[in-house]
């Protein structure tokens, strides 16, 4: 096993299904070698009854928590909604009440980020599923997968500003508060898994240069990154890598295809290509492995060596 775990935490989305109690979870996260976790948005009160006596006698660290934390069943305020930036004003309140709760839990914990999902253009349906059903039957060149690409882009576009405009509201709203209460965390928006959803890397660049001096910054999930890129939404090596002074968190894992959350490396047997992501993962103030549960110790191990000493070589 690779000792040099120090620096990398680990979170909670690998092994919640498989555990009853979040002290379960939390050992069989140490296990693997790991001191820091991060408590993703499934963590309910009843798992946090056994994961706050680990977190005061210091047997663990909280690298950073999930928006919305801890779990809350309303899916309007699930990972997967307009969230931030609701037309509706008493949902959009809400939703910023439970953003600074999650940074409240995250200040208790010594953490220093929350991740957040600012929102989404909405569509009558899950395009995206539709999308990545044709891109796996008939690729992505062809007729059908172009003919609702374009559509889904058009409608997309014609929507973002309006919807950036009121994700960036809230954004503002949070840190001001955030800032004033001394929470002392970073909000990071994250890149995420469904092309319609909010931010791409242009967007997250165009928030964070108007928020100059907000405790906000990117979270760059690697993998749904990639995922991105083959869809067609965006040059994900480029403009990640652009934004590397902007990162304050990221999500280390990789895409097969269109499934996400692999272990770099090992699951792809591409040996070069996620070499690409090593500077913004060294550089980075957080670094969290998000693994699905099919990967395994050993695979985990593997990948993490790869990962520690190619970033050594780097920097050699």
């Amino acid at each position: 096993m690779y000792t040099d775990k120090e620096q990398y935490s680990f979170s909670t989305c690998w092994n919640i299904k498989r555990h009853t109690t979040g002290q379960g979870m939390v050992e069989e996260i140490l296990s693997l070698g790991f001191r820091q976790v991060e408590l993703n948005y499934n963590v309910n009160d009843e798992l946090l009854r056994t994961i706050e006596p680990m977190i005061e006698r210091g047997e663990v660290g909280i690298s950073s928590v999930h928006n919305t934390f801890p779990h809350v069943a309303d899916p309007d305020y699930g990972t997967d909604s307009v969230l931030l930036g609701f037309d509706d004003e008493p949902r959009r309140k809400r939703a910023i009440e439970l953003l600074l709760r999650s940074a409240e839990y995250a200040h208790r914990y010594g953490a220093k980020a929350v991740v957040v999902h600012p929102g989404e253009v909405p569509f009558a349906y899950n395009i995206d599923e539709a999308l990545k059903k044709i891109y796996h039957d008939e690729g992505k060149d062809s007729p059908a997968y172009q003919a609702l690409w374009q559509e889904m882009l058009e409608k997309r576009e014609a929507g973002s500003q309006h919807y950036l405009k009121r994700i960036q509201e809230s954004l503002e709203e949070v840190c001001n508060v955030s800032e004033q209460r001394g929470y002392g965390v970073s909000f990071g928006i994250e890149t995420r898994s469904r092309c319609y959803q909010m931010p791409t890397l242009q967007e997250a660049g165009t928030i964070i240069g108007q928020m100059k001096g907000a405790p906000l910054g990117l979270w760059y999930d690697i993998g749904h990154g990639m995922m991105m890129d083959r869809m067609g939404l965006y040059d994900n090596v480029r403009e990640a890598n652009a934004l590397i002074d902007h990162v304050v968190g990221v999500h280390i894992h990789e895409t097969v295809g269109l499934s996400d959350h692999w272990c770099p490396y090992i699951h792809s047997k591409d040996m070069s290509f996620f070499d690409a992501f090593l500077d913004i993962i060294d550089r980075s103030p957080v670094k969290v492995y998000e693994l699905k549960a099919a990967c395994t110790p050993e695979e985990i191990d593997e990948s993490h060596n790869l990962i520690v000493a190619r970033i050594a070589e780097r920097q050699r």
